[in-house]
């Protein structure tokens, strides 16, 4: 009776043609189809446990996972996404396509890194480098300096020596209307050197509003120091014996010596540039390509310093003023770290600490001048305990020394960064 009810007991029929081909297409299991590709990566896929040799997952969200080697699992991921990792133009767009293909931040920390972008950034410095492209990499040419952007930086410091040579040749009205056109001049000179070679931000750039603050910067650089001592001497009312007081005096040897700077500036940038992409070329990790370019930002960031007191000695010479070197140098250095920043594209730090320091001056000046009404004496003991130490350029060194010291420490862990410094289709 037992052998009857097992041959009664319904069961999947298994003799030929017992199914016709669309039910046996749906009993395959989903799970695993025919893979075409080659025996090696097949084998490459099986190490993860999931899968047989021969076989590999159909599409689906679990295709996105990435492989995993023993040895390497960063290049595995590449060989998968090798198209997007070799038209990508920045660590974004390698980011983005491995969000697309399901590849979270959870996926990423298997690599050993803390988010996709990270991976992102990792994937793409070694595009060049990682040996399973068909083509080896094509050293990037030498790029000389152009003899158009090389003589535009010239003329802020031609046309400022000018103004400053108008100014000791006129006397009376003449000399405002000078002082004007000469500043003018100055002005769109730096613009347009600003915006061509070196110094131009990359396209795409967004715009920031950080002209207001450097031209802020550049007139206290001339103006503030007197200003001061004016203010804590007595006033434009004259001094506290009641003897006139004489028109605070101008430092031009500081704002003469900044517009020739600007030469040296965008040489020294064009130098970190080419540098630093000739290093992006050779590294063969992030690591690897931030310990070289670290020691390369920070030694061109010493010759611009050195560039500039070179040329604020003979400046003032020409100009009997006493050279200031800590109040330029701390100027210099913070405007030149806030342009390489925004070149790069970084420009939320160069707006915020620009707009900062330019605000802790005018809060200075400020204090002082409303010490002057009755009962607010007080506030201006800080600054007038500062300058009776260390004299009137002592505001304009701590404020923009502290900037440029905070834009120092954010620009050697930010240009440090592969994408800091990838071509773009513009400049490829």
């Amino acid at each position: 009776m037992s052998e009857l009810g097992e041959l009664d007991r319904p069961g999947t029929p298994d003799s030929p043609g017992a199914w016709d081909v669309r039910s046996e297409e749906w009993l395959v299991p989903q799970a695993y189809v025919a893979d075409p590709r080659p025996a090696a990566d097949r084998d490459c896929d099986a190490n993860d446990g999931t899968r047989g040799p021969g076989t590999t997952r159909a599409p689906g969200p679990a295709a996105a996972a990435p492989r995993r080697t023993a040895a390497d699992p960063v290049k595995a991921l590449m060989h998968r996404h090798r198209d997007l990792c070799e038209r990508a133009v920045d660590p974004l767009e390698i980011a983005a396509g491995l969000e697309a293909h399901g590849v979270t931040d959870r996926t990423a920390a298997r690599f050993r890194h803390r988010d996709v972008f990270s991976l992102a950034e990792e994937m793409y410095a070694r595009i060049p480098r990682d040996g399973e492209t068909p083509n080896p990499p094509v050293p990037e040419p030498v790029s000389h300096p152009r003899v158009g952007w090389a003589l535009l930086t010239l003329l802020p410091g031609t046309l400022c020596t000018a103004t400053v040579i108008g100014l000791h040749l006129t006397h009376g009205q003449t000399r405002p209307t000078v002082a004007a056109a000469g500043a003018l001049a100055v002005a769109l000179t730096l613009r347009a050197a600003l915006g061509r070679g070196p110094l131009s931000p990359r396209p795409g750039t967004p715009t920031t509003g950080t002209s207001t603050w450097t031209y802020w910067l550049i007139a206290y650089a001339l103006l503030g120091d007197g200003l001061l001592r004016t203010a804590l001497a007595g006033g434009p009312d004259g001094l506290p014996d009641g003897t006139a007081h004489a028109p605070w005096s101008l430092a031009a040897a500081p704002v003469l010596a900044l517009t020739w700077s600007c030469a040296p500036a965008a040489w020294t940038t064009h130098l970190l540039t080419t540098r630093a992409r000739r290093k992006l070329t050779a590294s063969r990790g992030l690591e690897d390509f931030a310990a070289s370019v670290r020691p390369l930002l920070l030694g061109t960031f010493a010759l611009f310093l050195g560039a500039l007191t070179a040329l604020l000695t003979p400046t003032a010479a020409a100009l009997d003023e006493p050279a200031a070197y800590a109040q330029t140098t701390t100027l210099a250095a913070l405007l030149l770290l806030s342009r390489l920043l925004t070149i790069h594209r970084f420009t939320h730090a160069p707006a915020v600490i620009l707009m900062a320091t330019a605000a802790a001056q005018a809060t200075a000046l400020a204090t002082v001048f409303a010490a002057r009404l009755p009962g607010c004496d007080v506030l201006a003991v800080p600054v007038q305990t500062l300058t009776d130490t260390w004299g009137p350029g002592i505001v304009q060194t701590l404020t923009c020394g502290t900037g440029a010291l905070i834009l120092l420490i954010h620009t050697s862990r930010t240009l440090t960064r592969a994408s800091a410094h990838a071509p773009t289709e513009k400049q490829r």
